[in-house]
């Protein structure tokens, strides 16, 4: 009875700091939903009309049928799926490495990759652009996804190690009994009993990949080519007092898709980063 009260404490707790916190992140949100749905002339009412009297969705067909947005999200999907995508490639090997061999300097070099996690890219940021000119990948695709990859490879090899720490390893012997090397063990039993996991890193790669901005912006200057999120910058530039309300469109249609599919996918993600933490 005593453990049930002090659950229910631990409950009761746990709400009181959430919401406080969700309703932090929230606001924001609500706002931009309440400037998207206004008409021209409710922009000027402010906080004063919170709720609009003649919402519309007329801003978002509006900021969709303009030029070059279907463009921008395209480009921000195809460089967020290929850098991720390319993260996992990379990621994956070396997390099972880590997973299953024993080497001296192991948990050195984990943490070393994690190290590197924590380094700001502006800190790199120039010389990383002297070195891509140098490549001649300046305003390419090519040249901002393979950025994309490095960037996301350490945050990957864990969520990915994670899950093949949870795979028994007896399966890996198993296989080697059969006749299968270490790549085919790697290939044919490993990956596909992790897939839930390998999934996770995934999207969230593609969700840190889609919330970009500073890579893309100094890597690439033809419009053409830019993601959502420096076109919503350049947007956001040329907007006037009396275009608030597309601004707004704008922004939520570009963050709304982020939104949707951790909130989806919340378990598997949950999942991924509390694979392995528990074994035997």
């Amino acid at each position: 009875m005593i453990e049930g009260r002090a659950n229910r404490l631990g409950n009761i707790a746990t709400y009181l700091v959430a919401i406080p916190i969700a309703g932090f992140f929230l606001v924001p949100i609500v706002w931009l939903v309440s400037l998207a749905i206004r008409t021209p002339q409710e922009i000027f009412f402010g906080a004063s009309r919170f709720i609009p009297e003649n919402p519309t969705l007329a801003n978002f067909w509006q900021v969709l049928t303009g030029s070059g947005f279907l463009t921008y999200l395209g480009n921000g999907l195809k460089l967020s799926v290929l850098g991720a995508f390319g993260a996992l490639i990379v990621a994956a090997p070396a997390a099972y490495a880590f997973s299953r061999f024993s080497f001296r300097g192991r948990g050195a070099a984990m943490m070393g990759i994690l190290a590197v996690q924590m380094v700001s890219g502006l800190v790199i940021l120039i010389p990383l652009y002297r070195y891509m000119a140098w490549l001649g990948l300046l305003e390419t695709h090519l040249g901002v996804t393979a950025i994309y990859i490095a960037i996301g490879i350490p945050l990957t090899v864990w969520l990915v190690k994670n899950a093949f720490d949870a795979v028994p390893i007896v399966l890996d012997e198993a296989a080697a009994i059969d006749g299968y090397n270490r790549f085919e063990t790697f290939w044919r039993v490993t990956l596909p009993l992790a897939a839930p996991g390998l999934a996770s890193a995934f999207i969230l790669n593609v969700i840190f990949n889609w919330s970009q901005f500073l890579v893309p912006f100094i890597m690439l200057t033809d419009d053409d080519q830019w993601p959502i999120s420096v076109a919503i910058y350049n947007y956001a530039g040329s907007t006037t007092a009396t275009t608030t309300h597309l601004l707004a469109a704008a922004c939520l249609i570009a963050v709304v898709p982020a939104i949707l599919a951790f909130m989806l996918l919340q378990r598997l993600i949950v999942s991924a980063l509390t694979a392995g933490a528990v074994k035997g």
